[in-house]
């Protein structure tokens, strides 16, 4: 008997205790970076969710589309002030955030779970109000903060077997305001609101790295804010690192951060002993397997 289908029985044989352990639990995975771009990371992905639909997991993906986005506004003419190093999002902006992110980026999500088999409906931060922010920082126009959460919807999705797939754009406290969120933020304050088992937040490295370069499997917040402060964590870790302690406060179970570009990461955190990435959780166990 060929070896690869033995291996593979035994694969599946081992991933039985996960599957029982996340049967029923939300799961709200934050989806961007290269992957976006690539058909096959694209297909590949959308087959993880739907597996992990088929098994009895719930769960959400909000997604980023910076790239897109960039591209339309060169192509429109439109040009960026920054402040600080971050992009000022003014009203010209926005509008073309919103029509590459609920438009052009979510669409091609939804399409890819349906072509696996899968079935999901795109929606918006506005759509029932779900998420309904303010300004982040007044220089930067409409960068929003979210403030207040509706995720009703997503539970009723759930429930009718559907796939939520969220673009981070929401509704402001006054009328016709519309906010570009950032994909992280957004997919924390989801899990957050929902109280979901796991925010994966996907990304271009393979997790966080102490002072000596390395992986870091298992952190708690208290960790973490250490790591900020000695200088460990740095840059664009940073904001990853304050949204997965944040949704972890705010009630979600852990929060991973992992490598997207890794294949099936998704299925690899939460159907293996071993788990994928930097896990932050506010107690920490050495009990194995690392990912009760």
């Amino acid at each position: 008997m060929n070896r690869d289908w033995i291996a593979t029985a035994r694969t599946l044989s081992e991933a039985l205790p996960y599957l029982q352990r996340y049967a029923g639990s939300v799961v709200v995975v934050k989806f961007g970076g290269n992957a976006m771009g690539d058909e096959a990371a694209m297909a590949e992905f959308a087959r993880d969710i739907v597996l992990m639909r088929q098994v009895g997991v719930n769960p959400v993906v909000v997604h980023g589309g910076g790239p897109m986005i960039n591209d339309l506004l060169g192509k429109l003419g439109i040009k960026s002030e920054f402040v600080r190093g971050k992009r000022v999002t003014d009203k010209p902006t926005v509008e073309v955030v919103e029509m590459v992110l609920t438009g052009l980026v979510n669409k091609r999500i939804v399409q890819a779970i349906m072509d696996e088999g899968g079935r999901a409906v795109g929606l918006s931060g506005k759509d029932d109000d779900m998420m309904v922010c303010e300004a982040d920082d007044p220089e930067l126009g409409f960068v929003g903060k979210p403030v207040e959460m509706n995720v009703q919807v997503l539970r009723d999705l759930f429930t009718a077997g559907i796939i939520p797939v969220v673009a981070p754009v929401a509704t402001g406290m006054n009328p016709n305001e519309t906010f570009n969120v950032n994909g992280d933020t957004a997919a924390g304050a989801i899990a957050g609101a929902l109280k979901a088992d796991r925010l994966l937040l996907l990304t271009d490295v393979a997790g966080v790295k102490d002072a000596s370069g390395a992986i870091v499997t298992q952190l708690t917040p208290e960790d973490v804010r250490g790591m900020i402060a000695s200088g460990a964590i740095s840059g664009g870790m940073i904001p990853k690192v304050e949204t997965a302690v944040k949704a972890v406060e705010d009630g979600v179970r852990a929060a991973v951060i992992l490598d997207g570009r890794l294949p099936n990461a998704s299925l690899l955190e939460l159907f293996t002993e071993h788990g994928a990435g930097t896990i932050i959780r506010t107690t920490e166990s050495r009990v194995k397997p690392r990912r009760k």
